[in-house]
């Protein structure tokens, strides 16, 4: 369709033809590239003829541009249910399962995996309203300008959490031969940026702070106490008043107690009870702009900024200001809570180049064998997947994309009675339903009491209350990375920019796969968003993130995406319309899974709360998902799979 440009668009580059996009909405459109590198490039195009588009042998999602994550085609009918518009009547399909998985997430992906230890001849059918499987463990494979192809994660970032993996989640790590600790260490090179003197900047807007300036240097806020040779070289170079930058100062080193006659649990449980933004605010009297610098910092982890965020919370995430508390570790006897940030004996870490993605695509290589080749953890990041062969009829678990699940429902309506689940979905145009002995829902769990309103009523109230943040992760495919080598900068915060932080692609050297260490060659940046409402509610703040990421059109995130990093990056010679060669916007409405607040919600013992209410099981029904375990981590959406197959076998 034919597109007017302004004079601005021109200079950013919006009339570059690049990999990115159609003008509808940034719906996928065909893209054709290089068979070249990782896998061969595919379409999620309509059926041809009776085939199904991942039943061709050139269907290959991950190489999609333009708007992935929850992409169009993904949503509509869930909406359609949540809207009351009824659903033609589904036809009978002659298939039946002992086992039918809604959501080939990770959680969903793992309940199949538990399911066939327990049952090895099992037959599975796993449902997803995507058109690839993963959940929010979304692959971004991009075509660089150079021939070589290079991946990104798209949604679920490493193998990460604040609490030490369950011997059910490391066990299915170690059957999938990922042992996060070996591989850190022969694959990751942590200090690569370092050793080249890049480091982390933060981008002082004009509109926030008066000048536009990129400022590198910003001390590890992690550390027990930076070097005040790296404090204030970081600060003099700021565009901060002196007032500010003193105020600055004290935060990063060593501010005074502002409750010194008060016990660490005290202050502790006084720390609970108010926002990161009031306790530097108010309590420790920051200038407003270095209040402002901060405010974003918390967004990444919760989708959340410093107003919504508890500053025990903070203090537990290593944010400054704390160091004068003089704090013990862990939490108080007073607390029927852990603070969210606040690390027990944290898991090991690992990152693979797609992501988690890695551990969605071994999963499915044991699910469905021949699907994708290779026999270890380090190859499974450069197997191409035949997705023609997950839902073939003599596979002893078929996996179904595109396909949005509309009801669940006991046959003869009585869930002790009832010797099946009957499930109803869409795909296309058209409506099917098949049956399942049992039936684990390891979908967005807001969704199930549409699903099944049969559902006692303080389970569906509880899943309403489930509510998850909105984020989106862009990938940007860059002809060089030249610009942030001669800034010295491997990642940036932008506190008042559309793009809250930015950074290089982590360095991995796995199996066949390196990691992007030549400046003149083409690598990857990803860039977050989380859109919130400040000064609301967290919830309410997810709510309003989520409407606004469902109304705006790909060519907004592009425009933004250039325009930003021009401004912050021009001064290394930067040119977004000569640099950039392709944009993926990965846009999760229903991002994070929901996690305690108790800035804003009562404490409650853990028989009462919603998590442990909305995941109980309901007849032949099981409830799955990270939603139900009350944290955004792989670990917990595996441990929820494993307690509802657990549910449903007794």
């Amino acid at each position: 369709m034919t597109h007017r440009w302004t004079r601005d668009d021109h200079i950013l580059g919006m009339d570059r033809t690049i990999q990115r996009r159609d003008f509808l909405n940034g719906a996928a459109i065909a893209i054709g590239v290089p068979a070249t590198g990782l896998g061969v490039a595919g379409t999620a195009a309509a059926a041809v003829s009776d085939v199904w588009p991942q039943d061709r042998p050139d269907y290959y999602p991950p190489r999609l541009q333009g708007l992935r994550g929850s992409h169009p085609g993904a949503f509509e009918a869930a909406h359609a249910l949540r809207d009351g518009t009824p659903h033609a009547k589904p036809r009978p399909l002659r298939e039946t399962y002992d086992l039918i998985v809604v959501g080939a997430g990770i959680s969903g992906l793992a309940a199949a995996w538990f399911w066939r230890e327990k049952h090895p001849e099992a037959k599975i059918l796993i449902l997803d309203n995507h058109d690839d499987f993963g959940g929010h463990a979304k692959r971004n494979e991009v075509v660089m300008a150079d021939g070589s192809v290079r991946l990104m994660n798209g949604g679920t970032l490493m193998i990460d959490s604040p609490f030490p993996y369950s011997p059910e989640a490391d066990g299915l790590l170690k059957s999938l031969g990922v042992d996060p600790v070996a591989l850190s260490k022969r694959c990751e090179d942590h200090a690569f940026y370092r050793e080249r003197g890049l480091g982390q900047g933060i981008f002082f807007d004009r509109e926030t702070f008066g000048e536009d300036k990129l400022v590198g240097g910003l001390p590890d806020l992690g550390e027990d106490l930076p070097s005040m040779e790296a404090v204030d070289g970081f600060i003099e170079a700021t565009p901060l008043s002196p007032a500010a930058r003193a105020d600055l100062r004290r935060l990063l080193t060593l501010f005074p107690d502002p409750w010194p006659d008060m016990t660490s649990d005290a202050k502790k449980d006084r720390l609970s009870r108010i926002s990161y933004q009031a306790y530097i605010r108010d309590v420790l009297k920051l200038d407003p702009a270095v209040v402002a610098m901060f405010q974003t910092f918390t967004q990444g982890e919760w989708a959340a900024g410093i107003d919504a965020v508890s500053a025990l919370d903070c203090w537990g995430f290593g944010m400054p200001g704390f160091r004068g508390l003089n704090l013990a570790p862990g939490a108080t006897p007073r607390m029927s809570f852990t603070p969210r940030g606040y690390c027990v004996g944290a898991s090991y870490r690992f990152h693979f180049p797609d992501g988690n993605a890695s551990i969605a695509r071994l999963l499915v290589r044991g699910l469905v064998p021949g699907a994708l080749p290779g026999t270890s953890a380090e190859d499974i990041v450069t197997a191409r997947c035949d997705y023609s062969r997950l839902d073939r009829p003599d596979n002893g678990v078929r996996l179904r994309l595109s396909s949005t699940v509309t009801a669940a429902r006991h046959s003869g309506g009585d869930p002790a009675a009832a010797s099946h689940v009957e499930v109803d979905y869409i795909r296309g145009d058209t409506a099917f339903s098949v049956a399942g002995a049992k039936v684990i829902l390891a979908c967005y769990n807001m969704l199930i009491p549409y699903l099944c309103p049969d559902l006692p009523e303080e389970q569906k109230a509880a899943l309403h209350e489930l509510v998850k943040e909105p984020l989106v992760y862009t990938t940007v495919a860059l002809r060089n990375w030249t610009a942030l080598d001669r800034l010295k900068v491997s990642s940036v915060r932008a506190p008042g920019g559309y793009w809250t932080s930015f950074n290089l692609d982590p360095i991995v050297n796995i199996g066949g796969y390196a990691g992007a260490t030549d400046p003149t060659r083409p690598t990857l940046l990803r860039l977050t968003r989380t859109p919130c409402a400040p000064g609301l509610p967290e919830h309410d703040q997810n709510r309003a993130g989520r409407a606004e990421l469902l109304a705006t059109p790909f060519e907004t995130f592009e425009r933004e995406t250039r325009r930003e990093l021009g401004r912050i990056l021009g001064p290394g010679g930067f040119d977004p319309a000569r640099d950039i060669t392709a944009v993926i916007v990965n846009r999760w409405p229903h991002g994070y899974a929901p996690e305690r607040n108790f800035l804003w919600e009562p404490e409650v013992p853990d028989a009462a709360l919603p998590q442990t209410v909305a995941r109980q099981r309901f007849g032949r029904i099981a409830i799955a998902n990270s939603d139900c375990g009350g944290g955004a981590y792989t670990d917990v959406a595996i441990d929820m799979a494993h307690r509802a197959v657990e549910d449903l076998t007794g």
